[in-house]
C-alpha cells in the first residue's frame, strides 16, 4: 500500500510543480492564470463529451505505459513502443480489412494480430540482446524507424485505399462489423479504454501474487541476486519483452479497430502517444495501477490544452512546456536515486 500511495503522490507532485512554472510563463506573456487553467480544466472535463475524448485519448498511453513499466520492472528497457504500436495497428488493419471471415471473427483475428505483431518485434530486440549482446535501449529505438517507414510503406503502396480521389498513404476502411464498440453513442470513448483498465489489474496481480511476478522483480532489483535464486534471466527477459510489445501493439490495434477504421499513416506517431506512455509510467514507478493515473493525468493535459488553443490566446505550446517539466522531475528524482546508490557504494568500500 505504500508503494502504491509513493506512485501516486509523485505524478501529483510533479504536476503541481509543472502547474506552477506554467502559470510564471503564463504570466510574463500577460494571460490570465485563472482562466488558463479554467480553460485547461474544461478542455479536458468541461463536459462529458470532452471527458470521453480525454478517456479516449488515454486508452493507448495507458497500454503502452503499462507494457514499458513492465519491461522496467523486468530490469529491460523498451523504448520501442512506437514501433511496436504501429506494426499492430497496420496488422490489425489488414487482418479485418482481408480476412473473409464474419465482422467478429475480423475483429477478434485482428486484436490477436496486433498483439502478435507487437510482442514479435519486441521479442526480436530482446534476441538481439541475449544473441549478440546489442544493448536493447539502441535496438528498441532503431526499430522504431524501420517498423514506422515499413507500416508507411505498407500504407502507401500494397495495401493503399486507392477507392478515393486523394492519394493518402492509407489502407482500406474496414467493415462496421469488426468495429470496436463504443461505450456511449455519440462518444469516441470505446471498450478498449475498459479492457485496458482490466489488463493494468491483471499486470498488478501478476506482478504482486504470481511466481512469474516474482522472478519479474526479482531480476529488475537484483540480477545477482535473481540468478543465484534460479531464476532463468534471459527467459524471463525475452517473457517480458513480449508482454511489452504485445501491449504496445495493442495499444495500435485498438486506436485502428476502434477510433480510425483505417491505418492512416502518421496518424499514431504524430500524437506522441508511445514517448507520452514512457513518461507516465516513470512517473508512476512502473506500478501498474499508478500508471492507470498518470495515463489519464497527461492524456487530460494534452485534450485540455487543445481546448485552451481554442478559447484563449495561449498557444498550444503551454502543455508542451508542463509536459517538459514533468521530465525534468523524472530526470531529478533519477539523479537523486543515483547519486543516493553512488554515495551508498561509496560508505561501503570505505568501511571496508
Amino acid at each position: 500500500m505504500q508503494k502504491l500511495l509513493k506512485s501516486l503522490i509523485q505524478p501529483v507532485i510533479a504536476v503541481i510543480f509543472g502547474l506552477a512554472i506554467g502559470g510564471i510563463i503564463i504570466s510574463l506573456t500577460g494571460g490570465s492564470v485563472l482562466q488558463t487553467y479554467t480553460e485547461l480544466w474544461n478542455g479536458a472535463f468541461g463536459n462529458f463529451y470532452f471527458f470521453s475524448t480525454t478517456l479516449a485519448r488515454a486508452t493507448p498511453i495507458l497500454l503502452i505505459a503499462l507494457g514499458v513499466g513492465f519491461a522496467f520492472r523486468a530490469g529491460v528497457f523498451n523504448l520501442g513502443g512506437e514501433g511496436q504500436m504501429v506494426v499492430g495497428a497496420i496488422s490489425a488493419a489488414i487482418v479485418a480489412y482481408y480476412l473473409p471471415a464474419p465482422g467478429i471473427v475480423k475483429l477478434i483475428a485482428a486484436i490477436a494480430a496486433a498483439v502478435v505483431a507487437g510482442g514479435l518485434l519486441s521479442v526480436l530486440a530482446g534476441w538481439m540482446e541475449a544473441a549478440f549482446k546489442i544493448q536493447l535501449v539502441i535496438s528498441t529505438l532503431l526499430l522504431n524507424y524501420i517498423a514506422v517507414l515499413f507500416a508507411s510503406y505498407l500504407a502507401g503502396h500494397p495495401f493503399q485505399d486507392k477507392t478515393g480521389s486523394a492519394a493518402l498513404a492509407q489502407t482500406p476502411m474496414i467493415e462496421q462489423g469488426a468495429w470496436l464498440g463504443k461505450l456511449f453513442q455519440g462518444m469516441p470513448l470505446h471498450i478498449g479504454f475498459i479492457i485496458a483498465l482490466i489488463g493494468a489489474l491483471l499486470l498488478w496481480t501478476v506482478l504482486r501474487y504470481s511466481v512469474f511476478g516474482y522472478e519479474v522483480n526479482a531480476s529488475g532489483k537484483n540480477p545477482l541476486f535473481g540468478a543465484y535464486g534460479g531464476i532463468h534471466q534471459v527467459k524471463v527477459m525475452l517473457f517480458s519483452m513480449f508482454i511489452s510489445g504485445s501491449l504496445a501493439g495493442l495499444a495500435g490495434g485498438f486506436e485502428v479497430l476502434g477510433s480510425q477504421y483505417r491505418f492512416v499513416d502518421g496518424a499514431l506517431t504524430v500524437p506522441g502517444y508511445a514517448w507520452t506512455g514512457v513518461m507516465a509510467a516513470l512517473l508512476a514507478n512502473s506500478n501498474p495501477i499508478g500508471i492507470i493515473f498518470t495515463s489519464l493525468l497527461l492524456a487530460a493535459l494534452q485534450t485540455g490544452a487543445m481546448g485552451l488553443e481554442r478559447n484563449t490566446d495561449i498557444p498550444l505550446e503551454i502543455a508542451s512546456i508542463m509536459q517538459a517539466v514533468l521530465i525534468l522531475f523524472i530526470s531529478a528524482k533519477f539523479t537523486k536515486q543515483w547519486w543516493k546508490a553512488k554515495k551508498k557504494g561509496a560508505d561501503i568500500r570505505g568501511a571496508a
